[in-house]
């Protein structure tokens, strides 16, 4: 990648998104950032367009890779961060519940990185940077629904990043442990609480009531540190690893996430031995 890139960073408003703008920024690359609503907090710069884009809508997101490849001659890294959590057992999730997040977590950074896929395709370079979570790799109750978002967005990812490769196109999975963001703040959503699940809420957050008070959202890394560790794997041309581990809590809740799966298959004398044969 060139010194100065062009970057797509969605869900730019507030949080990690936010930082990946002001770190790329400061890199010296162009940035279109977006977010759903207008987008506060983000400097005036003249390598900076802020524009609206509901991820959701799938013509809005070819329109916007559109204009951004006219003003821009071409898109080099796509980052897809705009999503939100959700705190609902999988019995309360609403069906408007359960299409939000699908549509925003899931079909928002398909469709974003089906606009920019031919973009990259024609220049033969590009990047395409998923913002998931380690919560991709191991649940949690009353994140069924926030989890099964982000192990939809790592089975397309994952595919696609063989698909893709021969074009020139990397494409990453940011799996980043707890931040210090608005995510289990403000921006957490919460399906409607049925009372049999008043003791399991009580023992996982203190509480059985929800909403919770922003105050007594748990804090996390600083996302500015998040958004220069990025910046460094983009910037990284010969680190071609799909998966990438951000927080000093992420290795330890990913290897715990594993272990109880694999636990699951070692039962199986088939897989041991399997393991032993790919071992060898």
């Amino acid at each position: 990648m060139s010194d100065s890139a062009v970057w797509i960073i969605t869900g730019a408003n507030g949080g990690l998104g936010r930082a990946l703008t002001l770190a790329a920024l400061d890199a010296g690359h162009t940035v279109v950032a977006t977010a759903r609503h207008t987008a506060h907090g983000l400097p005036t710069h003249d390598r900076l367009t802020v524009e609206q884009l509901d991820v959701r809508d799938r013509n809005a997101a070819r329109a916007l890779v559109e204009r951004a490849t006219a003003q821009h001659g071409g898109v080099d890294v796509l980052v897809n961060n705009a999503g939100y959590g959700l705190i609902g057992t999988a019995e309360e999730a609403s069906e408007d519940d359960a299409r939000d997040i699908i549509d925003t977590n899931l079909l928002g950074p398909l469709w974003l990185s089906q606009a920019v896929i031919p973009v990259m395709r024609d220049r033969g370079s590009g990047h395409i940077v998923q913002i998931s979570t380690v919560g991709a790799v191991g649940t949690m109750p009353t994140l069924g629904l926030y989890n099964a978002s982000k192990w939809g967005l790592e089975g397309f990812s994952e595919a696609m990043a063989s698909e893709v490769a021969e074009f020139g196109i990397r494409v990453s999975l940011i799996e980043p442990g707890a931040l210090d963001t608005d995510w289990a703040g403000a921006s957490m959503r919460f399906s409607a609480p049925k009372p049999p699940y008043d003791t399991l809420r009580t023992r996982l957050f203190g509480t059985a009531a929800v909403p919770w008070p922003e105050a007594d959202a748990a804090r996390g890394a600083d996302p500015a540190l998040a958004a220069t560790a990025i910046l460094a794997h983009v910037s990284r041309g010969d680190d071609r690893r799909l998966r990438v581990l951000f927080g000093d809590d992420a290795p330890e809740q990913v290897a715990a996430a594993l272990a109880a799966r694999r636990g699951d298959y070692a039962r199986d004398p088939r897989f041991t031995a399997a393991e032993t044969t790919l071992e060898s």
